[in-house]
């Protein structure tokens, strides 16, 4: 019985970086079911496809990065976000991560290191959600 792939969805305002995170999560065996480009887009779809992994840009227009999380983990409280972010401006990562995202990964972070984070972070958020199950 083949298992299914973890479905994820990419939410970034910048084409190019749509496209180098799609490719990483190919590579990574994983089902991209969609992209958004600002953030009220970004919560329509979630709403809509429900996928086991959101990477969300933190600069967004329309709605920020922040803003969606906080939105998303609301009404999704089993949400897994991993936040992407051009820039280190930890105060903005720590407001995102103390809203619920899992973890965050800079733009600039070599390849192999940004799959790395994800793996890690997606066995550290199973461990905690069976956890949580099994009380």
């Amino acid at each position: 019985m083949e298992t299914k792939k973890p479905r994820v969805m990419i939410a970034d305002d910048e084409r190019h970086c749509r496209v180098l995170m799609k490719a990483v999560m190919n590579s990574m065996r994983c089902e991209v079911v969609g992209e958004a480009g600002n953030g009220p887009e970004t919560l329509e779809l979630y709403r809509k496809l429900k996928p086991h992994l959101l990477l969300l840009d933190i600069n967004m227009p329309m709605t920020a990065g922040d803003e969606v999380l906080k939105q998303i983990v609301q009404e999704f409280p089993n949400a897994f976000v991993i936040m992407l972010s051009s820039v280190v401006d930890m105060e903005s990562v720590e407001k995102c991560l103390s809203l619920g995202a899992a973890n965050y990964i800079r733009k600039d972070t070599p390849l192999e290191e940004i799959k790395q984070i994800i793996k890690d972070t997606w066995q550290v958020f199973a461990r905690s959600r069976a956890r949580v199950a099994n009380n």
